[in-house]
């Protein structure tokens, strides 16, 4: 008896059907594209139309700010090449880039005032010392001018090596406050190029700092040098902070210095 097969290995497999073929999205869809492309050119349309119809010539340039050091005219005469452009197509920052080229501006602000104004509103340098003969620096410690045709007076005399400007500032800035405090003024803090410290008081007395402990030396001398010069200003000629636990007054009509408190200097200052 001959048994059941199994599946029959020759049966032919069902065809795959065929799909249908059909249209690329963008084609089935192109009124909904075309539309779109329609609002899209009557907006640029419209803007572009707009900005044409807005862009009239300035005419008005208002200028507003403190001025004691920059004049009104040095900035109109800055913003006048970008005012003949028109009122939406003159560049703002290329405006305000303009005028804080100009010295003693610190920064500018440009706005535009309808229908055909722009506004130009300036904040002048303020100057916090000199830097060397003619420089002045500002508040931040930055040479903003290399060669001031006037120079205030009052200002402190800052000095060192090129590139030490913001250093040198900096360092002034921090103690300028508590030597107020102590009833004394610096008149000049000068860096040599070994990296050594000296500033001048307005009374005529140097104050040596040298290179090392900086900071301290200058507490030192606020805390305990100047209470024992107090009184007699006029008479010293330069106060040594340059010692580990002490100091040495140079008297004006006296050959060697008077050493308070300490016998040896710093060699790594001397």
């Amino acid at each position: 008896m001959i048994g059941v097969m199994g599946r029959n290995r020759f049966k032919k497999k069902p065809k795959a059907e065929k799909k249908a073929w059909a249209w690329p999205a963008f084609f089935s869809n192109w009124r909904v594209y075309v539309r779109r492309g329609s609002v899209v050119l009557v907006l640029v349309g419209a803007l572009s139309a707009l900005t044409w119809a807005l862009d009239r010539p300035v005419k008005v340039i208002s200028i507003d700010g403190s001025f004691q050091r920059v004049s009104p005219q040095q900035i109109e005469k800055a913003v006048a090449p970008f005012a003949s452009e028109g009122f939406m197509s003159a560049n703002l920052s290329d405006i305000q880039r303009a005028v804080e080229t100009l010295p003693w501006v610190d920064h500018a602000r440009i706005a535009r005032r309808w229908p055909n104004s722009l506004r130009v509103s300036v904040t002048e340098q303020t100057a916090a010392a000199r830097w060397g003969e003619s420089g002045l620096l500002n508040t931040r410690g930055e040479l903003f001018v290399r060669a001031a045709a006037h120079v205030p007076a009052e200002l402190p005399r800052l000095s060192g090596p090129e590139g030490t400007e913001a250093q040198v500032a900096q360092r002034y800035l921090a103690v300028q406050g508590r030597m107020q405090e102590a009833g004394l003024r610096i008149a000049a803090l000068r860096l040599d190029e070994r990296g050594a410290w000296e500033m001048d008081l307005d009374s005529g007395v140097t104050v040596r700092l040298g290179r090392r402990e900086v900071d301290e030396r200058i507490d030192r001398f606020i805390h305990t040098a100047s209470q024992v010069i107090a009184h007699r200003l006029t008479e010293v000629n330069y106060v040594d902070m340059r010692y580990s636990n002490g100091f040495a007054i140079g008297w004006r009509n006296q050959a060697t210095p008077a050493l308070s408190g300490a016998r040896h200097p710093d060699d790594a200052d001397a």
